[in-house]
């Protein structure tokens, strides 16, 4: 939970080198099959950009008189098969790359700030997807897609042994950046669970998301809080054609993520709550081509006692359906 301009660009060459529309259902047909139900291999990547350079204490924005911040890049490679229109199994492997800035809060370190770079494999994870409902007319399409699965301890663990370690300096500020949020893995085995649902009506369609992830305890003692994700995301298509469409939303994004607890105890600046928004565009051509871009502003942030939250979040995403 720790994440345009060619947008204008691309409305106006929806209109501009689009030729005459063509059946609008075959347009959508096309999209849906591109995005979900085309028997098959596929394979894609994802990444998701964070900017975490503010400090709020207790839910309050506060000074940054050290600079501190976190760059955090995920980076996604998946490959999926769907076996049929109902069902698809899909494998995510992320790669993880974590540049910061903090004032040394660990025991034994002279220099008043610390700057380096974390990356490398993160957790991979393996869901299942289960189209529970399809219904579609000449103006009207809805889905419905149930999805399951386990995240694996695959990425390095080893950041969390700083809750250990962490010390107050009083010749540092305090920092908001910590073990738990450099760390590549959780070092525990975590399900996921989730449903989404695509509706349209004529040029216009929305998208819902909901997404859990329940944690179990992971390497050294230290247990992530569960977390819960809700993204509501209206939108149009301003381009509809035999070769593809192109749309924009508004993305609504809830995410909210309890306290974490290290050897039976409550990790106080661990736990958050935000409503993110900001724009999203769609992009499908033929059957096999999917991408998004969007971009997510903090509108509302609690967080518990001091930590670095996002100032911005960029998402991108393509798949190819062979």
């Amino acid at each position: 939970m720790r994440c345009r301009g060619w947008i204008p660009a691309l409305f106006l060459l929806s209109f501009v080198a689009a030729p005459a529309l063509a059946c609008d259902l075959c347009a959508v047909y096309r999209a849906t099959e591109a995005r979900s139900s085309k028997e098959g291999w596929y394979a894609g990547v994802f990444e998701q950009f964070t900017r975490f350079g503010t400090l709020r204490d207790g839910g309050k924005k506060v000074d940054n008189p050290a600079g501190q911040y976190l760059n955090s890049s995920i980076t996604q490679f998946l490959v999926g098969y769907q076996f049929s229109e109902k069902f698809g199994l899909q494998l995510n492997v992320p790669y993880v790359r974590r540049t910061f800035k903090r004032p040394t809060g660990v025991a034994g370190t002279p220099a008043p700030t610390e700057s380096g770079t974390e990356s490398g494999l993160g957790d991979i994870a393996l869901t299942g997807k289960f189209q529970a409902r399809h219904y579609r007319t000449d103006n009207t399409t809805f889905i419905w897609n149930l999805l399951a699965g386990i995240k694996l301890p695959t990425g390095s663990a080893d950041r969390l042994k700083e809750e250990a370690e962490e010390s107050e300096d009083p010749a540092a500020p305090p920092s908001g950046i910590h073990g738990h949020d450099l760390a590549l893995g959780t070092g525990s085995f975590d399900g996921i669970v989730g449903t989404s649902v695509y509706g349209r009506y004529g040029r216009f369609f929305g998208t819902t998301d909901l997404h859990v992830t329940i944690r179990s305890k992971g390497a050294h003692d230290y247990r992530y809080a569960d977390e819960w994700l809700l993204a509501v995301k209206p939108g149009a298509y301003l381009w509809l054609a035999d070769e593809g469409t192109f749309g924009l939303q508004l993305a609504a994004i809830g995410e909210t993520k309890g306290k974490d607890t290290f050897r039976g105890e409550v990790a106080r600046d661990t736990g958050i709550s935000q409503v993110t928004l900001g724009p999203e565009a769609s992009l499908t051509w033929h059957e096999n081509l999917s991408a998004d871009l969007g971009v997510d502003f903090p509108v509302v942030q609690n967080n518990t006692s001091l930590q670095a939250v996002g100032d911005y979040r960029l998402r991108a995403a393509a798949s190819w359906r062979f």
